[in-house]
C-alpha cells in the first residue's frame, strides 16, 4: 500500500496513536477512510463520465498510457529472449554451487568448449 511495509505502517500507527492520543485517534482514521473513498468514488465517477462521452476514442487515449505502463516494466532480458532467439525459452547452464565458498567462482569445465 502506497509502497509502505507492515514495520512503517505500526511505526506511523504508533507515531499517530503518540500525537493523536487514543481518543482521537479512531475519529482520525475514520475521517482518512472516508477521505480516501470519496477520492476513489471521484475517480470511478470521473472515468466512467470520460467513457460515456468519449465512446470509442476513450480507448485511443488510454492505449499511449498502457503503452508507457508496459515500458515501465519493461525487461531487457526477456525482451531479448522474445526477439532475437528462437521461440524456445533458453534454458540456463546448471552451475554446481555445492561446496563453494561466498564470492568463489565454480571451475571451468574445458570440454565444453
Amino acid at each position: 500500500m502506497f509502497g509502505l511495509s507492515l514495520e512503517h505502517l505500526v511505526i506511523l500507527l504508533a507515531a499517530a496513536l503518540f500525537i493523536l492520543g487514543p481518543e482521537r485517534l479512531p475519529g482520525a482514521v475514520s475521517q482518512a477512510a472516508r477521505a480516501v473513498r470519496r477520492a476513489r468514488e471521484f475517480a470511478t465517477g470521473a472515468q466512467q463520465q470520460l467513457e460515456a462521452e468519449l465512446g470509442p476514442e476513450f480507448q485511443q487515449l488510454r492505449k499511449p498510457l498502457q503503452d508507457l505502463q508496459s515500458l515501465r516494466e519493461f525487461d531487457p532480458r526477456t525482451a531479448l529472449r522474445r526477439h532475437l532467439i528462437d521461440d524456445d525459452p533458453p534454458t540456463a547452464p546448471a552451475i554446481p554451487s555445492a561446496g563453494l565458498r561466498p564470492g568463489e567462482r565454480p571451475p571451468i569445465d574445458s570440454d565444453a568448449t
